[in-house]
């Protein structure tokens, strides 16, 4: 199964252009707004989206305005040269967005988190040759986002990609959803000829970073680019605030960088294997480092066993937190990383101690 996902070949809708872009509307709210938006949209948009059907997080929300945007969204293909694109999240949904020969159908993070509810989809789509992109689920699992692709490829889908629109998290930070970029890394490692799509607004959840993203995505060699277009988002029915303006989307696709996926002169192999040695060097440094650091936490774990301690010292734990959180932000380093580089130590050192506590004799 995993051979046939590693084998998908590229969307013949993006053929030959470096990146592809889908661009529309969060949510499509009138026939007049969706037009409107479709005509201003630069050149380089070659699929426009907007959600019919829209899960929110609460109930009391707007949910979109159902099939009737089916019908809006065609009168856009008949007098543009745009493909369309719409979320789907039950049987029902395709069965519409098929009868209305909607090219592009995604199935968004709240689903893709439940196997029943791709499974439903996958049989519902069944042989189709639409476009099927799959978001990744809102939690950072990659077994679960390929699980998810599994089921659309026995489902004989062949126009098959992914979307990363980035993983839900409890914390908040400067993004409405952590990009956790080392997952679809490894999910492009392991499929390299999957399509990979970028969600930079999702990501976000703010128009003013959409663009840094963005080229973050590209410089990591996605395919192509979905970013939410509204012709007036801070009045836009959902998800405001992350939404551009078409001035403002030619702009980003204006400006972003297309890197070399490589350079094989001579001078940038000398350089860069020189610091990957460096790094290979510096990489067994940290290794053994966190070997000590584990024996030291193991030796702990001896002493409190010994004198009946609980593991977890909270305050202890907050003081050294907030210590490093100084320390790292002073070298350089991001707030998100020295979160996800002590947490992971932490459980770590919680799991051995709990071990040795626990152990018995």
């Amino acid at each position: 199964m995993n051979k046939e996902i590693a084998n998908k070949k590229w969307l013949s809708i993006f053929e030959g252009q470096v990146p592809a872009i889908i661009a529309g509307p969060c949510s499509a709210e009138t026939p007049e707004q969706l037009m409107s938006i479709a005509k201003s949209l630069p050149e380089q948009v070659k699929v426009f989206r907007a959600g019919i059907w829209k899960p929110r997080t609460r109930p009391g929300g707007f949910e979109g305005v159902g099939a009737i945007g089916l019908e809006w969204m065609k009168d856009v293909r008949s007098e543009t040269s745009l493909k369309l694109a719409t979320e789907v999240a039950t049987a029902e949904h395709v069965d519409l967005a098929l009868n209305a020969d909607i090219d592009v159908l995604w199935i968004g993070a709240r689903t893709t988190v439940n196997p029943f509810a791709v499974q439903e989809l996958a049989d519902a789509l069944k042989g189709t040759d639409k476009i099927v992109l799959l978001k990744n689920p809102v939690n950072p699992d990659l077994g679960l986002w390929i699980g998810g692709l599994e089921r659309l490829v026995q489902a004989g889908i062949n126009n098959l990609g992914v979307i990363h629109r980035g993983f839900s998290t409890y914390e908040k930070t400067k993004y409405r959803n952590i990009p956790e970029w080392q997952i679809p890394i490894d999910l492009k490692t392991q499929f390299p000829n999957l399509p990979i799509f970028c969600d930079p607004s999702h990501i976000t959840g703010n128009r003013e970073r959409v663009m840094e993203v963005s080229q973050q995505a590209l410089d990591l060699n996605y395919d192509g680019l979905m970013i939410e277009t509204h012709n007036n988002p801070d009045k836009a029915w959902s998800d405001a605030a992350q939404q551009v303006t078409p001035i403002g989307l030619k702009n980003i696709l204006d400006n972003l960088a297309i890197r070399n996926c490589s350079d094989d002169t001579e001078y940038y192999l000398s350089k860069i294997n020189a610091f990957r040695t460096h790094l290979d060097d510096i990489d067994q440094k940290l290794l053994e480092l966190m070997s000590r650091r584990m024996e030291i936490v193991d030796e702990i774990g001896y002493l409190k066993r010994e004198k009946n301690v609980m593991v977890l010292q909270q305050e202890r734990w907050k003081n050294m937190f907030d210590k490093m959180m100084q320390e790292g932000i002073f070298k350089g380093l991001t707030p998100e990383f020295i979160t996800a580089l002590y947490t992971a130590i932490h459980q770590e050192s919680i799991y051995r101690q709990n071990e040795i506590i626990n152990k018995k004799e």
